[in-house]
């Protein structure tokens, strides 16, 4: 059996979403479909509404033809005459062409009028719930990197907030998830806290660069990148904050494995001041770097 690739080891995707494969549960899918669709993407979740929206109708206008004519101005069998008013009753239309003659076909409009009603209210929440989530588009580095700081070790990656609206009170949470095997050989996936020389930003307006120094107590001391490879190491990275548009937390993630931790080599420098002294920051090479020539 050949070994899992990295993108099949990680636990927290570039994208930030989780890897984790869930089996066993009891709750299906109907279970909690209203979660499912609020996370779901917008081309998904669009797709799975129209989907329904089309297949409610088609079952409405299956139920119309079971009476044969109990649509007034319909054709006789026609599935599209009995669609097309399906579409029109759901949507509480009324062009008012075609009506229901018997009281069958009037029942029916009155349950498809309520499920209309029903379906809109339950849209319109979700939609807006989705509009009215706050989220971050926070930018990592490619790769993180393991180069002297200060004359002492230290893993660094980089960050930079896309949006030009401001993350007050940035505060980033920084693991080492590592696969050992217990005194009683059993294998486990094991978590350590890698403390940052500072963890929290007052204000995330420019790029911040992550600085863990690997000191004697560090669970980085004297690992090197064969053992974190052997060893399937992810640096898995959370990021929280308070945005000042919306008034409400955001959060993000990222993770870097083994492969993706470069050591003797730091960031190219991104931050410059313009002729009036503003300062700026060139993102074109915000995930270059370079060989670090520092003495170890």
């Amino acid at each position: 059996m050949e070994p899992p690739s990295p993108s099949t080891q990680r636990v927290v995707e570039p994208s930030g979403r989780i890897n984790i494969v869930r089996t066993g549960l009891r709750n299906g899918f109907f279970g909690d479909l209203y979660h499912f669709l609020l996370v779901s993407s917008w081309p998904r979740l669009v797709t799975l509404l129209a989907t329904a929206y089309i297949v409610a109708n088609a079952l409405f206008a299956g139920a119309y033809l079971l009476e044969g004519h109990g649509l007034e101005h319909a054709e006789a069998g026609s599935f599209s005459d009995a669609f097309f008013f399906s579409v029109q009753t759901m949507a509480t239309i009324g062009y008012g062409y075609i009506t229901p003659r018997t009281l069958f076909a009037n029942l029916l409009v009155t349950v498809e009028a309520l499920v209309g009603l029903l379906g809109l209210a339950v849209v319109t929440g979700l939609v807006f719930a989705k509009f009215s989530r706050p989220t971050a588009r926070v930018l990592f580095s490619r790769v993180a990197v393991v180069t002297p700081r200060d004359g002492v070790p230290s893993l660094m990656f980089r960050m930079a907030n896309q949006r030009g609206n401001q993350i007050v009170e940035a505060r980033i949470h920084v693991v080492l998830a590592l696969t050992e095997a217990t005194a009683e050989g059993e294998v486990i996936r094991r978590l350590f806290d890698l403390e940052m020389a500072r963890a929290q930003n007052a204000l995330f307006a420019l790029s911040w660069t992550a600085i863990h120094p690997i000191t004697a107590g560090s669970p980085l001391y004297r690992a090197t990148q064969a053992s974190l490879a052997a060893e399937e190491a992810e640096v898995i990275v959370s990021l929280t904050g308070l945005d000042e548009s919306f008034a409400q937390t955001v959060h993000a993630r990222h993770s870097y494995t083994a492969d993706e931790i470069i050591w003797g080599a730091r960031f190219v420098d991104i931050l410059s001041r313009l002729p009036d002294g503003r300062r700026m920051v060139d993102y074109t090479h915000f995930h270059d770097v370079v060989p670090d020539d520092t003495p170890r």
